[in-house]
């Protein structure tokens, strides 16, 4: 029996026995690499500005982005919930799967201006730990998001794959909004 090489690519199934192969994972992990790399080498040539954008209301644009990146922890935080829910380790109503999708793009939508802040007005900067893990963890995380929204569209991906990526790319946010958000509430106040 001959297998017809192009049988994957016309809709029909693997033969038995043959898997989703190992290697066309690399194509995610490289396209992460190469946006993390990216965006980590224009912010150290690029020359900061100081300033990318400052919204009415608020005290400065230090308190707009600690705002901005509380808000889009908050949608991360509704994704970890109704990722619990579709994957059924938590109750949860038919709508799960539209929470879960429209708090993802709400958080990155979120999430980019206080990136485009973070690398036009400030750079990627390394002169303290803080802020050294702060860059390293601000250009990992649009990779990993990037890598993980490739991934959705794949077919026969294993059951264990998303979860964790997706865990990954919220636990990095969890450090970026401690080593930023936090740290100015904590140091400035909760302010406005």
């Amino acid at each position: 029996m001959t297998v017809d090489p192009n049988a994957a690519t016309r809709g029909f199934p693997e033969p038995a026995g043959r898997g989703p192969r190992p290697a066309r994972y690399l194509v995610p992990a490289f396209v992460a690499g190469a946006v993390a790399v990216g965006l980590g080498v224009y912010g150290k040539v690029h020359d900061p500005a100081g300033t990318a954008f400052d919204l009415a209301g608020f005290s400065s644009t230090g308190a707009v982005k600690a705002w901005m990146a509380s808000a889009a922890m908050f949608f991360a935080l509704v994704q970890l919930v109704s990722a619990l829910m579709l994957y059924g380790k938590l109750p949860g109503p038919a709508w799960s799967a539209a929470l879960h999708r429209w708090s993802g793009r709400a958080a990155f939508l979120i999430a980019v201006p206080v990136a485009v802040h973070c690398l036009y007005a400030l750079g990627y900067q390394t002169y303290e730990t803080r802020v050294m893990w702060h860059s390293v963890l601000g250009c990992f995380f649009f990779g990993a998001f990037s890598a993980k929204m490739l991934l959705l569209r794949w077919e026969r991906l294993p059951g264990w794959l998303l979860p964790i990526v997706g865990g990954l790319v919220l636990a990095v946010l969890t450090v970026i909004w401690l080593t930023s958000a936090l740290w100015f509430f904590r140091t400035f106040g909760v302010t406005t």
